[in-house]
């Protein structure tokens, strides 16, 4: 019994033992939790403390950054530790400097004008320096910059030395181009007539690269033969001095039918010619929701981009000749019809449009009033349509000396000398320039008028006559292969 209280005693007491130690793991356990979370906290609170003072640094040298840094003008200090004969020797250096860099600039803008063979012009530029000792003449540098442009001005030839006569010349003509050739090429009623009579702009952009890269060149149609005033007071046309580098070929350019009628509507072509930010004319074309955007969708403008990246293909500035009917309006603006709401608006608006094509180096034609045969018009109808072609139109593009007629069909059929009554009519009307269409060039300088023909690139050209373009283009680089096969 004794020996069982003693064995019991000892496992209560060991017992006891083990809760004491129970407990006293348990209390530094949570000891050690306390302690772990305070070193956490303490460590969070650290990071956190860190975090925000290197904001506020990065804000601090955010603000340092965008602070500037004040500039300290010491000039003023330093010409003030200048003795008068220094000072007045430095200011010296610079008026030189400024005179030498206005003349450099001289010197650049009248190497600007001869891009487009104008040696005239540009020799003019800096004859007319007047420098503080005296004109241009006084100056090595600008009279030696004459010098160099006398010696290009005297190496060009008369017509490239491509041509001995401006009856040589060709003069090459389109009608609308095509902007979107999905809706022009849509299989319905049109498609026909536009593969035929007319050209998409990828193929415009074609030809005009090819010509280019020929060596061909712009001219204007009043370059081609000039009017000139005799000892007697008289006037007659004779050919045009037109000097350019060897190899060179002058061309002429047009465009009929530049009014953007009715039945276009829709089938992928350009609206109206417009006046964009720059003052410079563009085209205009309406998408299918009815929106507007301006960009190379007619001649005009992709002409226009054509020549601003290619500034030497265009003699002074030359562009195209735009041939106006009146039935529809003009440039695209309805001015036919008084009864339209945009009558008076679109008629200044015309004049404005006219006006800046002038400046930008297009000419413009009368392709009659209502677009009739002037073979076959009776001598009445003959002159109801100038009159009113005169009324409508020339009143607001202004004053127009060609007469670029529909369906290139002359009014006379002599090879000689015009004597007819529609001839007189249209000289008193200031007409001098005529143009026609033929296969090839052919021309006509009298003492009174002249006569040209053109060659149409259009599709009937493309895809029914090709050898008659043989001269100017390897067709299977120009045609666009979203174009018809032919198809009338």
């Amino acid at each position: 019994m004794e020996k069982k209280q003693v064995r019991k005693n000892k496992q209560n007491s060991g017992n006891r033992q083990v809760k004491n130690n129970r407990k006293k793991g348990r209390k530094l356990t949570g000891i050690i939790v306390v302690q772990i979370l305070l070193i956490v906290i303490l460590i969070g609170s650290y990071f956190i403390y860190s975090n925000f003072k290197n904001r506020d640094n990065d804000n601090d040298k955010i603000a340092d950054k965008n602070t500037p840094t004040p500039v300290v003008d010491n000039k003023d200090d330093e010409d003030d530790k200048l003795s008068p004969e220094e000072l007045e020797a430095k200011m010296e250096q610079e008026r030189i400097k400024r005179e030498n860099e206005e003349r450099q600039n001289i010197i650049a803008e009248a190497e600007k004008l001869t891009i487009g063979y104008d040696y005239d012009a540009a020799i003019e530029v800096i004859k007319t320096y007047q420098g503080p000792e005296g004109g241009y003449d006084v100056y090595p540098v600008l009279k030696s910059a004459i010098d160099n442009l006398t010696a290009q001005k005297d190496s060009l030839l008369l017509y490239g030395g491509s041509y001995t006569s401006p009856t040589q010349f060709n003069h090459v003509f389109f009608h609308s181009l095509i902007a979107d050739n999905s809706k022009a090429f849509d299989g319905d009623y049109d498609t026909v007539g536009y593969n035929m009579y007319m050209t998409t702009v990828t193929e415009f952009k074609n030809m005009m690269e090819t010509m280019y890269n020929d060596g061909y060149v712009l001219v204007r149609i009043h370059d081609v033969a000039k009017e000139v005033t005799q000892e007697d007071g008289s006037t007659k046309f004779v050919p045009g001095d037109i000097y350019l580098p060897e190899g060179k070929k002058p061309f002429v350019l047009s465009q009929d039918d530049v009014n953007y009628y009715d039945y276009m509507d829709g089938d992928g072509f350009a609206s109206k010619i417009v006046i964009d930010e720059n003052g410079k004319p563009t085209t205009e074309m309406i998408l299918d929701d009815g929106s507007t955007v301006v960009g190379p969708y007619d001649v005009v403008s992709v002409l226009n981009e054509f020549i601003e990246e290619h500034p030497d293909f265009s003699y002074k500035g030359a562009k195209g000749i735009l041939a106006i009917t009146g039935y529809e309006g003009a440039l695209g603006y309805r001015t036919d019809d008084p009864a339209s709401p945009t009558y008076e608006q679109d008629k200044e608006t015309v004049k404005k449009v006219a006006q800046a094509l002038r400046d930008d180096g297009w000419e413009i034609a009368s392709h009659t009033w209502g677009h009739r045969n002037m073979q076959t018009n009776s001598m009445s109808l003959f002159k109801t349509d100038a009159n009113r072609w005169e009324e409508e139109v020339e009143s607001l593009i202004g004053p127009v000396d060609i007469m670029i007629f529909p369906y290139g069909v002359d009014f006379e059929t002599t090879m000689g000398h015009y004597k007819s009554e529609k001839y007189n009519y249209l000289k008193e009307k200031g007409f001098k320039f005529y143009c026609g269409v033929d296969s090839k060039p052919w021309m006509h300088i009298k003492d009174e008028y002249v006569r040209m023909t053109r060659r149409p690139l259009d599709g009937q050209a493309m895809l029914e006559f090709p050898k008659r373009l043989e001269d100017l283009f390897d067709l299977s680089q120009i045609i666009d292969p979203e174009r018809p096969g032919k198809n009338w």
